[in-house]
């Protein structure tokens, strides 16, 4: 009896490294001179079986990659150890009795094509020695005296039997390209000390380490990112929790009460409330802005009504207007309750097409128990809500940890903090990390910080999706709402 596999993934992924070199070791030592000498000529394994197409373009591969590396690789990987050292300078040249540009280093190409050129060498060292073992391969099925198809034969296989794979390479070759190498860069950037200090062409700037990570979480006279981050992180798990949570239940409360048999034109009510996702959310958010401003409608109307009076006399407002979008805490409440207005016709959408589904043999046996609506809603409605639409809750939060659109839209250019250690590491009360990261690069060239704040970002949505996930998955709940 085979033993059963670990479930630990990681000992998975390091066994599964263990035996690609133990099975590239042994064609290595067992295989004939065809594959040994595909180690250096990396076609020469196929030629041998005669598949002159796949040996040819394989050995082209190889010359293609070995040609980078030396013109264009080995150079910026030489250098990715100290970014460039030579400045830019106007120098004399005696030939052309001129003073011109000199040969200088550019810190950010030698990080991007350092980058890219290693990742290239490693992915190519990988394919290389799996190219091995497909020709290792090979000669067993030849020497086994099996059929060994020809290169049509291979294009018929690629085009029928692995049609996946073949469908698939070009979309994984643009998430590598340009998903997973920004990314990479993006990373090795929070350890160097690019900002507007260090800005190539003119200037150069290279490894600190994790210093940049120790000022974030430093606070003193003249680093104050420990205390903007710590704001800034609470805040944006309170959006997070807050938007997610009034959008997710207010579609679902919408969604019952259009829905109930009391209620009547009930094509008339979704249409009313979809008509707010038919516009663009930018359109809407920007008519909000002008419409809850110092001197807009909203105020105008509170006025008229005597509301602002009464928040006067109550001391809530200090102004002779209420502000909405100027003041930390009336500007929170309201952008959650914009977001509400701009959020809960999705959700009730959403909602409805689950609540049909709903099977009425449930709700009808709760009833003859004699289980009244709020307890059918509390035990059959939100347990079967939160099963089918558990995935899109956990996405829904972290697309909220990361909505540039709400926050930036409403608050930029008219919010104005007056915390001076917010305002000294640019960021605003009002702020998610993701918009104070936008401030960074667009307003400051802070590339160095706001890399580091992104990896942060990355950690915050990373820890909360995989606890969600594995709290959703455990247990048997898909068998008790079969």
């Amino acid at each position: 009896m085979s033993k059963p596999a670990s479930g630990n993934p990681v000992a998975g992924f390091f066994r599964a490294i263990g035996n690609f070199f133990k099975e590239f070791g042994s064609a290595v030592a067992k295989g004939d001179w065809g594959v040994k000498a595909s180690l250096l000529i990396s076609g020469m394994g196929w030629l041998k079986r005669g598949q002159i197409i796949k040996g040819i373009l394989v050995t082209l591969l190889e010359i293609g990659v070995i040609a980078y590396e030396l013109m264009i690789g080995f150079p910026y990987i030489a250098k990715l150890g100290t970014l460039g050292t030579v400045e830019q300078a106007m120098v004399y040249n005696p030939n052309t009795m001129k003073n011109e540009v000199n040969d200088y280093d550019h810190s950010l190409l030698i990080l991007l094509f350092g980058v890219i050129s290693l990742v290239t060498l490693l992915v190519a060292i990988v394919l290389w020695m799996a190219n091995i073992k497909a020709a290792y391969e090979l000669q067993k099925r030849a020497e086994a005296g099996k059929h060994i198809n020809n290169f049509k034969e291979d294009i018929s296989v690629m085009m029928n039997g692995k049609f996946h794979i073949t469908l698939l390479f070009l979309p994984i070759m643009g998430i590598i390209i340009f998903n997973i190498m920004p990314l990479i860069v993006m990373i090795a950037i929070a350890f160097t000390s690019y900002d507007q200090n260090h800005m190539p062409p003119a200037a150069l700037f290279t490894w600190v380490g994790f210093d940049n990570f120790k000022s974030l979480f430093t606070s003193n006279l003249t680093t104050t990112f420990g205390y903007s981050f710590w704001k800034v992180l609470g805040w944006t798990l309170i959006w997070a929790c807050l938007a997610t949570f009034t959008t997710y239940i207010g579609g679902i409360l919408l969604s019952l009460l259009i829905n109930h048999k009391l209620t009547r034109v009930k094509k008339f009510w979704r249409t009313a409330f979809v008509v707010a996702i038919a516009i663009p959310q930018f359109v809407t958010l920007l008519v909000m802005r002008s419409f809850f401003a110092n001197t807009g409608l909203m105020n105008k109307f509170c006025e008229a009504i005597g509301f602002t009076g009464l928040m006067q006399k109550l001391g809530w407002v200090s102004t002779n207007y209420i502000p909405f979008l100027t003041d930390p805490t009336w500007a929170k409440i309201t952008i959650i309750l914009i977001n509400i207005w701009v959020g809960v016709p999705y959700l009730m959408l959403i909602a409805t097409g689950v609540l049909m589904n709903i099977p009425e043999e449930l709700k009808e046996s709760a009833r003859i128990d004699g289980a009244n609506s709020a307890q059918i809603f509390r035990h059959i409605t939100m347990p079967y809500m939160l099963f089918i639409t558990g995935p899109y809750l956990v996405t829904q939060f972290t697309a909220n940890i990361n909505n540039f659109n709400v926050i930036y839209l409403l608050t930029n250019g008219v919010y104005v903090t007056t915390d001076q250690k917010l305002a000294a590491s640019n960021a605003k009360e009002v702020d998610l990390l993701v918009t104070w990261l936008y401030n960074l690069t667009s307003g400051q060239y802070n590339y160095k910080m706001a890399a580091v704040i992104g990896i942060m970002v990355f950690i915050v949505c990373a820890l909360f999706t995989l606890i969600a996930f594995n709290y959703l998955i455990k247990g048997d709940k898909e068998e008790a709402f079969r």
